[in-house]
C-alpha cells in the first residue's frame, strides 16, 4: 500500500500522524483514503475546485510532481506521497 508522508502544518486532523499506509492507485486516490480516515485532511490539500492548492507541493518518492497532472499520478504498491507544505516568507 502506498505511504502518504504528511508535515506537521497539516497533521491537525491526523491527529498528529505523520505517516499513513493506504488502498489507491492514483494520488488522488490515497489523498482521499486518507481523509476517509482523519476527515478534514483532502480540504488541506485541495481547493474548492478540486485542484491541488497553490501553496502545496505533492512529491512521489521524493520526485515532484507537476501540479495539473499530480492528482491523476498512478502510484505503486511500495511508493511514497509526500505532503509538502510550500511556505511563503520574505
Amino acid at each position: 500500500m502506498p505511504k502518504v508522508i504528511i508535515p506537521p502544518p497539516y497533521r491537525g486532523p491526523t491527529q498528529g500522524t505523520g505517516e499513513v499506509e493506504v488502498e489507491g492507485t492514483t494520488v488522488l486516490e490515497c489523498l482521499e483514503a486518507v481523509d476517509h480516515k482523519y476527515p478534514g485532511f483532502l480540504a488541506q490539500i485541495l481547493d474548492g475546485d478540486g485542484a491541488v492548492h497553490r501553496y502545496v507541493k505533492l512529491f512521489q518518492n521524493g520526485d515532484v510532481l507537476d501540479a495539473g497532472a499530480a492528482l491523476r499520478t498512478v502510484l505503486e504498491p511500495r511508493d511514497e506521497l509526500e505532503v509538502l507544505a510550500a511556505i511563503a516568507g520574505g
